[in-house]
């Protein structure tokens, strides 16, 4: 099983950044992909960003060149930073990470951003 815990959503205008993390507990060995969805209401879960275990990002199109994906691997953690944030960009943020068939998501974390 593998557990994982998010964090660093909130409130922000337009035009600011917000740094979200997520750390991944329990099995975390044989990664095959980490990264972020989001859900705005009224929308489908969309991909923002993965991972893969070899280092190949896959950005969605609104987010290239404001957002990025980073980890560390000691802490068993990703980041995702999110720079010149637009209202469109308010969802909730959710973490996975994908091991052998399992996709393991975290519980959320809201991120609002005010025109």
């Amino acid at each position: 099983q593998v557990q994982l815990v998010e964090s660093g959503g909130g409130l922000v205008q337009a035009g600011g950044s917000l740094r979200l993390s997520c750390t991944a507990s329990g099995s975390t060995r044989n990664i095959y992909s980490m990264g972020w969805y989001r859900q705005a209401p009224g929308k489908q879960r969309e991909l923002v960003v993965s991972l893969s275990r070899d280092g190949v990002t896959n950005y969605a199109d609104s987010v290239k060149g404001r957002f990025t994906i980073s980890r560390d691997n000691a802490k068993n953690t990703v980041y995702l930073q999110m720079n010149s944030l637009k209202p469109e960009d308010s969802a909730v943020y959710y973490c996975y990470l994908r091991r052998y068939i399992y996709t393991y998501w975290g519980q959320g974390t809201q991120v609002t951003v005010s025109s």
